[in-house]
């Protein structure tokens, strides 16, 4: 095996590895649930925190008496329930996609999948792991891309336009319709072929931001070769 063959090798057993830590999209979502909800207390400490300095600076002014002590608790107890009400998730509005830097476009789309997954059929849930996985993956290579490169521009109108629609799409179908077959089609199935052809397409996509990445590692190490040859015969 050649050098440039052993480097496209390894560049290619890294990728691998880097599929194989890929988290799935149920496993992301709930560190982000578990990073809002620690978000929560803290701002609840810091409420509580803040109510007690003030009704201390203000009790070395005024004596507080016991109107002043309920106010502070009823302050405390609306601060509380805002926090409470605060939503421990991110949530992305559909519209939004479309408005949303090239780069951070997988990552808002695997949010936006997320906030969908409840209204989804067991079959397409699997699939939207599957999706948000190679999210995962797609994020970095689109780093690369320029916003009108032809690239970004297909990943942007398949993530921000077929997939959002797709899933509204069937969403707005009454619920009890949707196992049925109509025109010959039924829209769960519909639905489900589609997200697998999504799936398969942002894999491909990736595949092939990869594929330009090894071909310049590949063509760069045969350059490097080709002056280390020159070199060394220069040296004889």
């Amino acid at each position: 095996m050649s050098r440039s063959d052993r480097v496209l090798a390894d560049a290619e057993a890294v990728l691998r590895r880097h599929s194989e830590r890929g988290q799935s999209l149920t496993a992301r979502a709930r560190q982000r649930r578990n990073a809002g909800l620690i978000r929560k207390v803290k701002y609840a400490f810091w409420a509580v925190l803040a109510v007690i300095l003030g009704s201390a600076v203000a009790g070395f002014v005024v004596p507080l008496g016991t109107t002043g002590v309920m106010i502070a608790l009823g302050v405390v107890i609306a601060a509380l329930l805002l926090i409470g009400l605060l939503p421990t998730e991110t949530r992305v509005r559909t519209e939004a996609l479309a408005e949303t830097p090239l780069t951070a476009l997988p990552l808002q789309t695997e949010i936006w999948l997320e906030n969908q997954r409840k209204a989804l059929p067991a079959p397409a849930v699997t699939l939207v792991d599957s999706i948000g996985t190679k999210l995962e993956i797609l994020a970095p290579q689109l780093e690369k891309l320029g916003p009108q490169d032809p690239a970004a521009l297909e990943v942007r109108r398949l993530l921000a336009d077929h997939l959002p629609e797709l899933v509204t799409g069937y969403q707005s179908i009454p619920q009890p319709l949707r196992r049925e077959e109509r025109n010959g089609r039924v829209p769960e199935k519909q639905l489900v072929e589609g997200l697998a052809v999504i799936d398969a397409e942002i894999g491909r996509m990736s595949e092939s931001l990869a594929s330009g990445d090894l071909d310049k590692l590949a063509t760069q190490n045969r350059f490097l070769e080709l002056k280390y040859q020159e070199a060394k015969e220069l040296g004889q």
